[in-house]
This record gives C-alpha cells, sequence and structure tokens, in this order.
C-alpha cells in the first residue's frame, strides 16, 4: 500500500533533497580541492552516502519500495594519521576551511532531519529519516575527528 504524502510532507521532502543535492556538490568540490589524501578519500565516501540518501528521498517522494536503513550497517568509523602537525601552511589552511564548511553543513543537515522526523505520519518513512540522521551525525564526527588529529579544531 502507498503511503500519500501530505502537502507539508512533499515540501519537507522536497527540502530534504535540496540539502542532500548540496552536499553531494559540496563534497564533490571538497575532494577536488583537498590537498590531504585522506580527507579526499573522506570526502568521497561520504559524497557516496549522501547519494545514497538523495536515492531514497526520492523513493519516498515517488511512492517506491525504500529500504528502512535499520538493517544497514553503521558506517566504519575511519582512523586517521596525522597529515599535518600545529604549525600552520597554506595547504593546512586550505583543508582546516573545507572541514569546517562541511562540518557546519552536516550540522545544518542534521538540524534539518531532527525537525523532519517529527512531521511524518508513516512509521517507516520516519524511521528512515531517523537513520539518515544518525549517518550525518556519524559525518559530522569523522570529519571533527580528522580535524582533532591535525590540529585543526579549536573548541
Amino acid at each position: 500500500m502507498q503511503t500519500q504524502l501530505s502537502q507539508k510532507e512533499k515540501d519537507l521532502l522536497k527540502d530534504m533533497k535540496n540539502t542532500e543535492k548540496l552536499c553531494i556538490e559540496k563534497y564533490t568540490r571538497a575532494a577536488s580541492e583537498a590537498y590531504d589524501p585522506q580527507l579526499r578519500q573522506l570526502f568521497i565516501r561520504i559524497s557516496q552516502v549522501e547519494q545514497g540518501h538523495l536515492d531514497t528521498l526520492t523513493k519516498i517522494e515517488n511512492g517506491e519500495n525504500f529500504s528502512s536503513g535499520n538493517s544497514a550497517p553503521t558506517q566504519q568509523q575511519p582512523s586517521f594519521e596525522e597529515h599535518y602537525g600545529p604549525a600552520d601552511s597554506e595547504e593546512k589552511k586550505c583543508d582546516a576551511f573545507l572541514a569546517n564548511d562541511l562540518l557546519t553543513t552536516e550540522k545544518h543537515a542534521s538540524h534539518l532531519y531532527d525537525t523532519c522526523v517529527f512531521e511524518f505520519k508513516d512509521e517507516n518513512i520516519r524511521q528512515t529519516i531517523n537513520h539518515i540522521q544518525k549517518e550525518e551525525q556519524e559525518h559530522g564526527k569523522q570529519i571533527y575527528d580528522y580535524m582533532q588529529k591535525n590540529s585543526m579544531y579549536s573548541g
């Protein structure tokens, strides 16, 4: 049985899809600009997960079958080697800017999903949105861990 979405649910799906499109574009661009190969790989991996989020939201919007994501394994937390020491360099400044920008983007995306999860009637959709939000939080944690390891986070 196909779930009939309310106008508010359709509008929220549109917002979530636009956020995912922005994330994909930002991660793709950042991957091409990053100097540290492990940061570049992190951005590529996260971009692929964001594409999966967009695909899932599109399926929900189109009334297609989608996985709630509850059975999907959580993403493996990467471990990072220190690439940059405490001293600043132009490469470190660039990578720190990219990482900080994407950490801020993840905070925004996570907040959006936190709000949206309460606005859907269908329990499977709510679980899926909740699962996506947890993945967004994991992305933020991965970026934070990278920044901590490379003396980029002063918080």
